[in-house]
């Protein structure tokens, strides 16, 4: 199965953008569907965006509609998070999750995942 590690996270002051991208490692990466999640300190892991193995069916949040969008480069073995307008209750550690599952379906259940990355903080301060 794949691996992945997640980068891109920092810290950014109110209002502004990150992009965070997951590689993936393995030949099969675009036999997943995949997902970033976030955790809050204290708090459970919430789903954040999923989008399918071909990237043609993407699903955000209500909570960062509008402000962020999920996108995969299968030739690159690349998820990314792209996350503009930010507010500091966006600040979490940020993971990156993969399923072997292909056809059009993504997936916001964190238990239909079951491969993680270590995650990236992404701080937002007012």
């Amino acid at each position: 199965q794949v691996q992945l590690v997640e980068s891109g996270g920092g810290s950014v002051q109110a209002g502004g953008s990150l992009r965070l991208s997951c590689a993936a490692s393995g030949p099969t990466f675009s036999s997943y569907a995949m997902g970033w999640f976030r955790q809050a300190p204290g708090k459970v892991r919430d789903f954040v965006a999923a989008i399918n193995w071909s990237g043609g069916s993407t699903y955000v949040d209500v909570a960062v509609e509008g402000r962020f969008t999920i996108s995969r480069d299968n030739a690159k073995n690349t998820v990314y998070l792209q996350m503009n307008s930010l507010k500091p209750e966006d600040t979490a550690v940020y993971y990156c999750a993969a399923v072997e599952r292909g056809g059009a379906y993504y997936y916001t259940d964190r238990h239909d995942y079951n491969v993680w990355g270590q995650g990236t903080q992404v701080t937002v301060f007012s």
